[in-house]
């Protein structure tokens, strides 16, 4: 049942589910200072490196539907261990890899134990809370995840200093080590018993057929999913437009792409305090103005040739902020009416929105130029199309 307040402190499971879910950031951003250091060492090109975050991507998309019945079946607790083991396993192929496409097939398998940490804790967040409150408490699990695209691309670039971009992979595996161990120790099952769905094979396609017939199930989560492929789509060109476009060292890359994380998290956070007073309906609407407006800027900027560093960072750092709000407004939108299948509709919705980063970021891999466009368009497309799929999501409320 859901609590009837919502707490302004951080409730220890809330913390836990927030490191969770921030495992999967904290594996994408950690290995970006590395790009060159990976392109140098096992001589290949630059979009050979991009593919293998396309890779992760993929495996996010394709395995976090797998989740959301057994989350839904067997309760939070088992599946999120399984995840973590897949995990740890993934992250010892990535650091043995001895070429690009081994480093794809490894960051696949990697990904695959992560989706665990990104479908089980919006379930679990559902189990305890309403709409309203929900909302809330997403926007507070990104300041708990937020810290990951700040710290990991630092402390990326300070162990390339004293060790090899394989040591991220020891350091990643060694994480998830931990957190499985507090998950095995520390972490109670929020599925309520009466709640428990069956995994034969006709629940779960009628759940999930029924899922892809809900107009704003899908409206919302689409509209979240294309701000959240614009952000996957400044990660995947961000090493290559800071640190070669525009020369920023590598070892003050972080503090770039700090900037911006700093602003996906403000952004979230300010959304939470409104969310006192708005209804996330309207902190979405306002919110995917914004997200357009500067994801047409910087393509622009890009297309008349004044892009300068300063100009660019204004412009992501106002859409970072902007899908700080998306983001978790459009996550509990998609799931308010999904009470007895909240695992299916988690795991339906991160599969529909990592699909579409999955593709964002291979046509920005493919797309090899030594200047801001390919990313800027990317950014600006697919804020229109979040705009486009919350207008729809709105239209059908």
């Amino acid at each position: 049942m859901p609590s009837p307040a919502f707490s302004r402190s951080f409730p220890g499971w809330l913390i836990l589910m927030g490191a969770l879910t921030a495992l999967g950031p904290f594996t994408i951003d950690m290995y970006l200072p590395a790009f060159p250091a990976i392109q140098e060492g096992l001589q290949v090109s630059q979009g050979d490196v991009q593919r293998t975050l396309a890779a992760y991507l993929v495996g996010l998309a394709c395995s976090q539907i797998f989740y959301g019945p057994l989350a839904d079946r067997f309760g939070r607790k088992i599946p999120l261990m399984a995840g973590l083991l897949i995990y740890i396993a993934g992250s010892l192929g990535c650091a043995l890899a001895p070429d690009t496409n081994w480093l794809m097939v490894w960051r696949f398998v990697q990904a695959m134990g992560a989706a665990a940490g990104i479908v089980i804790p919006r379930a679990v967040i559902r189990d305890h809370y309403d709409t309203q409150q929900a909302a809330r408490a997403l926007s507070l699990l990104m300041l708990i995840m937020g810290a990951a695209p700040i710290i990991a691309p630092l402390a990326g670039a300070q162990l390339l200093i004293v060790a090899s971009w394989r040591a991220m992979f020891w350091l990643m595996l060694l994480l998830a080590g931990v957190l499985l161990f507090m998950v095995a120790t520390r972490m109670r099952e929020s599925l309520a018993p009466e709640r428990v769905q069956s995994l034969s094979i006709a629940n779960i396609v009628g759940n999930y057929r029924a899922l892809l017939g809900h107009r704003r199930f899908i409206a919302h989560s689409l509209a979240g999913g294309f701000g959240q492929a614009g952000m996957f789509a400044y990660i995947i060109g961000s090493p290559h437009v800071f640190m070669k476009v525009f020369g920023v060292p590598s070892e003050y890359y972080g503090l770039y792409f700090g900037a911006n994380a700093i602003a996906l998290i403000g952004g979230a956070q300010i959304s939470g305090r409104l969310l006192r007073t708005y209804r996330p309906v309207q902190l979405q609407r306002w919110a995917q103005h914004c997200l357009l407006a500067s994801g047409v800027l910087v393509l622009v900027l890009s297309l008349s040739g004044f892009v300068t560093l300063g100009l660019l960072m204004a412009c992501l750092i106002a859409f970072m902020a902007s899908q700080g709000f998306v983001s978790p407004n459009s996550a509990a939108l998609a799931l308010s009416e999904q009470g007895s299948r909240l695992g299916a509709a988690s795991a339906l919705m991160g599969t529909l929105q990592f699909t579409i980063g999955a593709v964002a970021g291979f046509l920005l891999s493919t797309w090899q130029s030594d200047d801001t466009l390919p990313m800027a368009t990317t950014l600006a497309g697919c804020a229109a199309l979040s705009w486009l799929f919350g207008r729809l999501a709105r239209r059908e409320t």
